[in-house]
């Protein structure tokens, strides 16, 4: 359980004093990195609201959110640089394999609500955890599609901020696991 350790001793990413700008880089939980595209006031319900308008730089969608529910929607900054040591040292941290007797969609639950808090550090455990379960059995559908989808998100965000491009980032964590591979 050191992963644990290791993320526990992380904060996530702090929203800057002000909010968002037009412009930012900010990390939608099970979306991903988007860009504010604008920040909208629109009358809801006879009241006015400030919405930062986000567009996913994976796939295009835009999301309205209300300014003032960011922190209950999970809407962060890109993880610091500093912080993706211990991103890496999620991945590399062994997880006793639960007993073969959970079933895949047990799993795929368990699985689903860690990409759903937001967390890079919880991506990061799901990615490791179904990649070394792909070395030992074939991953049911969903599986397959929750792998592939904390393989996105965790590229999308250590590329962005580590300003580089993704096949560098997949090089490395292709690295990460590269004696378990073998």
């Amino acid at each position: 359980m050191a992963g644990k350790t290791v993320k526990e001793n992380v904060r996530p990413a702090r929203l800057k004093r002000g909010g968002f700008r037009v412009g930012d880089l900010a990390v939608y939980p099970a979306h991903g990195v988007g860009q504010i595209q604008a920040v909208e006031s629109r009358v809801v319900n006879g009241e006015k609201h400030d919405f930062y308008i986000l567009k996913v730089l994976e796939n295009g969608m835009v999301i309205m959110i209300p300014t003032r529910n960011v922190e209950s929607v999970g809407l962060r900054c890109l993880i610091d640089v500093k912080e993706i040591p211990k991103v890496y040292a999620v991945m590399r941290t062994k997880r006793e394999m639960l007993a073969d007797n959970q079933t895949w969609n047990r799993r795929y639950r368990e699985y689903m609500e860690k990409i759903k808090t937001g967390s890079l550090f919880d991506v990061a455990e799901v990615f490791r955890d179904l990649f070394r379960l792909k070395l030992t059995k074939d991953l049911s559908f969903g599986e397959r599609k929750l792998y592939d989808t904390a393989q996105v998100l965790l590229v999308k965000e250590l590329s962005k901020a580590k300003k580089t491009d993704e096949k560098t980032i997949i090089s490395e964590i292709e690295s990460l696991f590269a004696h378990e591979a073998a």
